[in-house]
């Protein structure tokens, strides 16, 4: 696991953008808002120039480019548009950009560019936790000031490109406020694309991009909508993947299909919050200067690639703002039955299996939806007694709290740190609004101040700010696999959701409900990326009595749930996975099939020298059902010469410890 990163406060440049590049070195100019680059490369384009430009009638281009990735944006007869390409091929085609303000004004038909930047940046920073134990920060920016011809309102519009994909967002520049009714991004993807659309905990649907089902209700907003993250497949091999990052004070984005126009897709910026509660928010106010979030898209030249660049949103986030994160400790989770009883055998059981945490999910303080006092535990709880005894055994405590009781959070979390709570579990969080942005930051760093870890579950969507406040440990926005999904779900969400950031996934070992076999749910633990992991859901410890009916148990006693470094080793969206993650010097290997049988030959070059003893759970026979299909131990040793032979059953999987022998 990588360490703290050195603390630095989010910072404002004078576009308003927290964690702005000014960290890096800031170039500043009379006539220009600043942009941050590094001392290499950086040069500047007065506003005559452009005007002589457009003057002659030529469009103006800039374009930022990074390993094979070019994000260009440009002024065609005075609207803006940008585009997308790797390695020359089309991502996104040609494309408008532009905000309407809410007295109707539009910003990005008619425009001038008053001043342009560009530059380079290169650093590393170390995570609390993550995929990989050092991340690298190497983008070139390009940076319009423009100025919108019939109101005279400044605005301006930033490109980045990164090896691992490209970001672009809007800046207001004029001082006071401004009131954003719309954003009028668009993304035109190339012929025979295929997105991957869900709303809410549906599942995902393949589909043309003109053809997102319409959904929601008369309290919520309705059309052809789809949440982010959005995966696209195009062309030869190549995959993309629509995000958002350092989404602060602004609704969160979801991409509507555009009536006429079979492969667009449109922004939406959200009126209502996921679920319907709360006030409607048709506008949303910001002080200004201010960006918008990040629109970011993860590219891969393969579809495995795709899965190892989701770092780029953490990158586009606001740095660590915390001085201290020694008590953010990442780690796995048990769920307990709401009694003393089963949070002791709970925490024996913990102690006993390498978990770090126990949980009393809904219901220990009352019913969810008619308590709103989460400070006192039902009779059938001595929680002093349960968090005392844990204390003692090494194991925290998590508590669920649904919205309902999160009232007066600053009271109710430092209430639960007098009692030695670890952290928290929200419920049903109905994100979507400017004011849900706003009071799910807030959670994330009242909960900060008191030590607290805090996981928000329901339709909440990350947005990267896991680095700002490492205590958001994990958020869900997903169809649960408590739900016992399909297989090809489960292999869909490496490419779409998780890419997104942390996701709280339960994995469900050793259900009959199962859909997959049980070495299936065992390779979740390394394929997903989830630094906070509940494991055993639905189960009582009882049940684990008797260990040589579980075949699979030392591999969730050993697996890590945070990594020094991570490698995707094979994979295809809706078909197949596999990814290898390290922590120390012993390697994890999760590989995941969907309802197709499979055998994956998979390199083992990415260890290091010398000879490995490699542990294999694998499917068994297949059963009559995948649950039924048993888990095979067996081991061998392997060296970075050899190759893994990873035999799948039909929703199969197989985990593999590689540690040094």
């Amino acid at each position: 696991m990588g360490t703290t990163e050195d603390r630095e406060e989010p910072t404002r440049d004078r576009a308003g953008a927290p964690g702005a590049l000014s960290r890096r070195g800031v170039l500043r100019g009379a006539a220009a808002v600043t942009v941050a680059v590094s001392a290499a490369q950086t040069s500047t384009q007065p506003a005559h120039a452009a005007d002589g430009a457009a003057a002659a009638g030529r469009p103006l281009r800039a374009t930022a480019r990074m390993g094979g990735n070019a994000i260009t944006m440009s002024v065609v007869d005075g609207a803006l548009r940008w585009s997308v390409h790797h390695h020359g091929r089309t991502v996104v085609d040609t494309s408008a950009l532009g905000l309407r303000l809410g007295d109707g004004t539009v910003l990005g038909n008619d425009v001038t560019v008053t001043h342009h930047r560009h530059g380079t940046a290169r650093t590393t920073w170390n995570p609390v936790y993550g995929r990989n134990a050092t991340v690298t920060d190497h983008y070139q920016e390009q940076r319009w000031n423009l100025r919108d011809r019939a109101s005279g309102v400044r605005f301006g519009v930033q490109i980045r490109a990164y090896r691992t994909g490209v970001a672009l967002r809007h800046l207001l520049l004029d001082e006071g406020t401004a009131t954003v009714s719309d954003e009028l991004t668009t993304f035109v993807f190339p012929d025979d694309t295929t997105v991957y659309s869900a709303r809410d905990e549906d599942a995902y649907l393949p589909v043309p991009p003109g053809s997102i089902p319409v959904t929601g209700t008369s309290g919520t907003d309705n059309g052809p909508l789809t949440d982010l993250p959005l995966t696209a497949t195009l062309t030869d091999g190549l995959i993309a993947c629509v995000c958002e990052s350092a989404r602060l004070d602004f609704p969160r984005l979801m991409l509507s299909s555009t009536d006429g126009q079979p492969g667009t897709l449109s922004a939406f910026l959200m009126e209502h919050t996921a679920r319907g509660t709360g006030t409607v928010e048709t506008t949303s106010t910001v002080t200004t200067p201010f960006a918008t979030p990040w629109r970011a898209i993860v590219i891969g030249s393969t579809h495995a690639e795709l899965v190892d660049n989701a770092e780029l949103i953490l990158n586009l986030a606001p740095p660590n703002a915390l001085t201290d994160t020694s008590w953010i400790k990442p780690g796995k989770v048990f769920r307990c039955e709401l009694s003393t009883a089963a949070g002791l055998a709970g925490v024996d059981f913990a102690a006993a299996r390498g978990l770090q945490y126990i949980e009393y999910d809904a219901g220990w303080y009352g019913p969810e939806f008619t308590t709103t006092d989460a400070t006192r535990p039902i009779a059938a709880i001595d929680l002093p007694s349960v968090i005392s005894y844990a204390t003692s055994k090494g194991v925290g405590v998590f508590l669920y709290v649904n919205r309902l009781a999160l009232t007066d959070a600053d009271s109710l979390f430092g209430l639960y740190r007098s009692w030695g709570v670890q952290g928290i579990k929200l419920g049903f969080i109905n994100d979507g609004t400017q004011a849900m942005t706003d009071q799910i930051t807030d959670w994330a760093r009242t909960a900060a101040r008191y030590r607290l870890l805090i996981d928000m579950h329901d339709d909440v969507r990350p947005f990267g700010y896991e680095r700002t406040y490492p205590n958001w440990i994990s958020l869900e926005g997903v169809r649960g696999n408590e739900q016992f999904p399909t297989a090809t779900h489960n292999v869909t969400l490496p490419f779409a959701r998780n890419i997104g950031g942390p996701m709280d996934y339960t994995i469900c070992y050793g259900q009959s409900r199962d859909r997959t076999t049980n070495a299936h749910q065992m390779a979740m633990a390394a394929v997903y990326y989830q630094p906070l992991n509940f494991l055993f859901w639905y189960d009582k410890p009882s049940k684990y009595a008797n260990a040589a009916n579980w075949p699979g148990l030392p591999w969730f006693d050993s697996v890590p749930t945070t990594w020094d470094e991570s490698r995707t080793l094979a994979g295809s969206i809706g078909e197949y996975v596999a990814v290898a993650r390290r922590s120390g010097d012993t390697w994890y290997l999760g590989a995941m099939t969907d309802e197709t049988s499979r055998t994956l030959s998979v390199p083992l070059s990415f260890l290091g020298g010398g000879t490995y003893t490699a542990t294999v759970y694998a499917d068994g026979v297949p059963g009559a059902a995948p649950y039924q299909t048993p888990v095979v131990v067996s081991s061998r040793s392997v060296t970075s010469e050899s190759t893994l032979s990873v035999a799948m059953a039909p929703a199969g999987g197989q985990a593999v410890v590689l540690k040094p022998s």
